[in-house]
């Protein structure tokens, strides 16, 4: 250490010093850029179970269903590590996290389907239920293109409720053209690598038959409206003509008259069925109505009494992130023309933490994962910084100086030389639990300068120069520094191959690590520049 200490003669020393602490923060930091170490909201946690989630397109029928849902099945069930599955076509599986965060214990229609799979025991098997996931993506992926059904694999969320990762909201005035500008919207999702999942709330188009009752006709042929609108009621919902009395039965049994369900959607099988008119003949509905063919409206989405279209996707691949996701499908959109009869041929308007300020304008409101990470960051960073206020304040008490303090909490930003490399190095996701990892290295980092600094204090009083001093407290608190450091390390052990909380256990192993060697050195020769700087003013 002697060399940084040589007042004048010392600059040089002290400039290659501090050049190298930025230089490496600087390289942790460009560990986020170029990707060596991924930013992510939570992780996947090690769990036994997914599901896969089957929509149709509106109209399906239930037997189609069931058929797309056995056929993923199929595929399923060479995956070594699931135990069992089960259907449920036209109804959601039982309530769970998943279904509660996402809604889908509301799923009912012929269409929709769910499978839910058990995995065997996490203590079993080598691989963890994100990685089953996303083999399971790569082995179904086929079946849903082959048989024109969307098929989503669903985790069981780690962390706050989203409707899914990626959320684009759409919002405009005209809600057909909206449709429209949230079909591009989609496309630029499914353009984009390791996007996978897409989907949106735009319903599949639907015929809708109106059964039109020639009036005049029927009163010709002595048959009335409601006779008609009867018979057809009877044949597609069904009608009890009569109960079957039994000395068996508690209660009577109904005869019902319908139609067979193979026949409910043939409307020329329908409208061949025959009504009996007041004179005693009977009459095919063919005769007294008419068929107008249309098409079925469409469910509107609202959010704040604005009309919205969602478009949803999920990120799996080399990033399993969705932020980056995000911006790739961020920049995709702001060079690409939405509207080019009322927006110009402009890029549609995007935003990230705000709700669209003009709804009469092409917008883009982005939710899920992003809004969840941007006001859980934005939190704990204002308890990080609230954090570093009151430990200034106590310091400042503590030495009855403003100017210390700031020494003593000028190492906090070294934690990062040893966070984000550890990162990269284990190939752990900086997630919420690493940030709180970082926030708690502050206060350890700080009691490390307070010892140093307290200590050079001490052996200024006691008589020694301030560079005798200064090498003193560095040699004598060395030993305590380091074993407390060891220790709050070896805790972080214990945790660091857990699937949440590993980003924790990396940030605080190898940010105090790399930290507790630097304070030694940074501390005493900053407090002793400082200090000479101060006498050398005085002077």
């Amino acid at each position: 250490m002697s060399p940084l200490l040589k007042r004048e003669a010392g600059k040089k020393a002290r400039l290659w010093l501090l050049g190298g602490i930025l230089a490496l923060i600087a390289a942790s930091i460009g560990l986020v850029v170029v990707q060596a170490v991924m930013l992510k909201m939570l992780p996947f946690d090690n769990k036994s179970e997914f599901q896969i989630v089957v929509d149709m397109p509106e109209g399906t029928p239930l037997e189609n269903t069931q058929k797309v849902l056995q056929a993923l099945a199929d595929k399923i069930e060479t995956i070594p590590e699931v135990t069992d599955y089960q259907l449920y076509a036209g109804t959601s599986a039982p309530i769970n996290f998943n279904g509660l965060v996402r809604q889908n214990y509301l799923r009912r229609a012929p269409h929709m389907g769910e499978i839910q799979i058990n995995l065997v025991d996490k203590h079993l098997r080598a691989r963890k239920s994100h990685e089953i996931a996303l083999a399971a993506r790569e082995l179904i992926a086929d079946v849903g293109k082959t048989m024109n059904a969307n098929v989503k694999v669903v985790e069981v969320p780690p962390g706050p409720p989203v409707l899914s990762p990626l959320v684009a909201e759409i919002y405009g005035m005209d809600y057909q053209r909206q449709l429209d500008v949230a079909k591009k919207v989609r496309a630029a999702f499914e353009a984009t690598p390791d996007v996978v999942d897409v989907d949106d709330t735009i319903e599949a188009p639907q015929t809708r038959w109106l059964i039109v009752v020639d009036r005049a006709r029927a009163a010709r042929l002595g048959v009335d409206q409601t006779t008609i609108a009867n018979a057809i009621r009877t044949a597609l919902a069904g009608e009890d003509a009569s109960y079957l009395h039994t000395t068996t039965a508690k209660v009577a049994l109904p005869v019902r008259l319908e139609l067979p369900a193979g026949e409910k959607d043939n409307l020329e099988r329908v409208l061949a069925i025959k009504i009996r008119a007041r004179a005693g003949n009977l009459i095919a509905l063919t005769e007294v109505t008419q068929v107008i063919e249309s098409q079925r409206q469409q469910t509107i989405h609202h959010k704040d009494l604005l009309p919205v279209v969602y478009v949803l996707g999920e990120v799996a691949g080399e990033t399993d992130s969705p932020l980056y996701g995000l911006a790739n499908i961020y920049n995709r959109l702001a060079e690409t023309p939405i509207d080019g009869q009322t927006n110009n041929g402009q890029a549609i308007d995007q935003f990230l933490n705000s709700q669209p300020e003009n709804p009469v304008n092409w917008s883009l409101k982005w939710d899920g994962e992003l809004q969840v990470t941007l006001d859980t960051f934005r939190d704990m960073g204002i308890a990080y910084s609230v954090g570093l206020v009151m430990i200034y304040l106590l310091v400042v008490g503590m030495f009855k100086s403003y100017s210390v303090p700031l020494i003593i909490m000028a190492p906090i930003p070294l934690t990062l030389i040893g966070i984000m490399p550890g990162h990269a190095l284990l190939g752990q996701q900086f997630t919420a639990p690493s940030m709180i990892g970082m926030i708690a290295l502050a206060g350890i980092i700080v009691r490390n300068s307070i010892l140093l600094v307290d200590f050079i204090q001490q052996e200024v009083r006691s008589g020694k120069s301030l560079e005798d001093a200064t090498i003193s407290a560095a040699a004598v608190r060395a030993l305590p520094i380091g074993l407390t450091a060891l220790a709050a390390m070896m805790g972080g052990f214990f945790i660091v191959d857990d699937p949440i909380f590993g980003g924790l256990a990396v940030s605080l192993i190898f940010g105090l690590l790399v930290s507790t060697v630097l304070t030694l050195i940074v501390i005493p020769v900053v407090y002793y520049l400082y200090h000479y700087k101060s006498s050398q003013s005085t002077t």
